[in-house]
């Protein structure tokens, strides 16, 4: 993966999915985690949720802790002057651009499953959240780069 290019790191990030309690803290977390002491990074839903208990397990199994992530909306913006928006349900991503529709932010949308919807025993829904995670994080270093030692 290439080296972070810190001329194209945008100077802030937000995360935008449908209640802001399972993609999109989890691609904040890992994205403050690698760039947060470079970039700004936030997270919000269409509605708010509640955080869920499987994202915050498998964040932790990776090093990041979620657990205090307090989940917000859109209308919960105190400010909308990011530099990018990437929404990661379809219905995000309409938000973002209606948001956006009268700024430069650039806004990208990058599908994410929804491991919420998956059933069986408590391993398989685990694994289903640990390849939203795995996912998420290839997406972030392929987009931003990669650097030695992340965020302090």
């Amino acid at each position: 993966m290439p080296e972070t290019n810190l001329e194209e790191l945008p100077a802030s990030v937000l995360f935008a999915c449908n209640l802001n309690a399972v993609r999109s803290p989890m691609a904040a977390g890992i994205m403050r985690y690698w760039f947060g002491s470079r970039c700004y990074v936030d997270s919000i839903g269409v509605r708010i949720g509640e955080l869920d208990p499987f994202a915050v397990s498998v964040m932790d199994e990776i090093g990041i802790d979620i657990s205090a992530h307090t989940p917000k909306s859109f209308e919960d913006l105190m400010d909308s002057s990011f530099d990018m928006i990437v929404s990661l349900t379809p219905e995000a991503h309409h938000q973002a651009l209606e948001l956006t529709r009268t700024m430069a932010i650039e806004c990208e949308y990058w599908p994410t499953f929804d491991p919420t919807i998956t059933a069986g025993s408590r391993e398989q829904i685990m694994e289903s959240y640990r390849q939203v995670r795995d996912a998420l994080q290839t997406r972030i270093q392929t987009r931003f780069g990669t650097h030695a030692v992340p965020s302090p």
